[in-house]
């Protein structure tokens, strides 16, 4: 996304897993698997509405961005400034899609505490608007990414502590440990992580660049898409959902949903268009603009409205496989034009 780092991190755990529980439809994943020597990988964040824009992290944090863009071709004749350039890298044509719940309860339950994510992202792969990313992962089969097995996990606290913001590591664990319990580790899964309600989540144990609706100076992001890697080269892909229903990522009132469900899917869909076109930071984004250098297929779309009191992010409605949904547009080259239409005219 807008800016995103790479670090490297050793971590340890032990782990133990129950079965699923096939009357609700998901795999308990009651603690974490053990991990040796997790190596988490790119950390690409959507800002929030009051970081747009802006200087959205601390200074000093370099973009490795800045290095993979020396691998560009040269380009030669017209140039469109929002167009995104192939960096070289690894796309995604197919993958299979894992929602997993954290610490689900009766006032949170899993899945409709959010809205409806998992609907959503199966209403999506059936969709035209799917298509928007034909262009980038080189194919046009429809029903590629379609919904797999879907988590909750009831006991799993951060590293930090209970009360305490996760880390990206400790959510590049959870994710990890799902993948490999279930056979799902490798560039054929995406897993995404939902936190609940008043749970933070920073980038690592500083705690200095997060998603903390209740500490402005440390809020810069809504959530991100990462990867990571074992010390056998497995990795796995994922996007962290914290609540979206919060002022600075919340989409505007009177969406087809309502704003619970609609702020839910419409950062969902950035992080997920995202995911299959830049999955480790090589694949597509902006190296032709200095304004928005970087930013990806959904960063460059992801509109504003401000009112005398706040501002929203400001969705398209759009119809995915006959229901109404509101989600914000994708950058497409063979418009040059941010669209939720998958082809030129529609």
């Amino acid at each position: 996304m807008l800016k995103w780092f790479r670090y490297l991190v050793l971590a340890f755990s032990v782990i133990a897993c129950l079965p699923a529980l096939a009357q609700q439809n998901f795999v308990t994943l009651q603690h974490v698997p053990s991990v040796s020597r997790l190596r988490t990988g790119s950390f690409i964040p959507m800002p929030t509405t009051h970081a747009r824009g802006l200087s959205s992290l601390p200074a000093g944090v370099a973009s490795p961005h800045a290095k993979a863009a020396s691998r560009s071709q040269l380009t030669r004749g017209r140039r469109y400034p929002g167009d995104l350039e192939y960096q070289g890298g690894v796309v995604l044509p197919t993958a299979v899609q894992h929602a997993i719940f954290t610490d689900p309860s009766s006032s949170c339950p899993p899945n409709s505490c959010w809205g409806d994510p998992i609907g959503f992202l199966s209403d999506l792969d059936k969709s035209r608007v799917i298509h928007l990313s034909d262009q980038y992962v080189g194919t046009s089969a429809p029903h590629r990414y379609p919904v797999g097995d879907n988590f909750v996990v009831p006991s799993y606290n951060p590293s930090a502590g209970v009360g305490q913001p996760f880390t990206n590591l400790d959510l590049a664990i959870l994710a990890y440990s799902a993948a490999a319990q279930t056979g799902g580790l490798g560039l054929g899964n995406i897993y995404h992580v939902f936190l609940a309600p008043g749970q933070d989540a920073c980038f690592d144990n500083t705690f200095s660049v997060c998603y903390s609706p209740d500490n402005v100076k440390t809020w810069f992001f809504c959530a991100y898409h990462g990867s990571a890697q074992d010390s056998a080269g497995n990795v796995v892909l994922y996007t962290v959902e914290p609540f979206q229903n919060v002022s600075g990522c919340n989409v505007r009132p009177d969406t087809p949903n309502g704003q619970l469900a609609d702020s839910t899917n419409n950062v969902l869909s950035h992080e997920f268009f995202e995911t299959i076109t830049d999955p480790v930071g090589d694949g597509w984004w902006n190296s032709l603009n200095n304004g928005i250098f970087g930013e990806e297929i959904g960063d460059e779309c992801s509109f504003l409205l401000f009112t005398a009191t706040d501002v929203f992010f400001d969705p398209n409605l759009v119809r995915l496989n006959r229901n109404s949904y509101a989600i914000q547009p994708e950058y497409v080259n063979s418009q040059h034009a941010c669209s939720t239409s998958a082809s030129d005219g529609d």
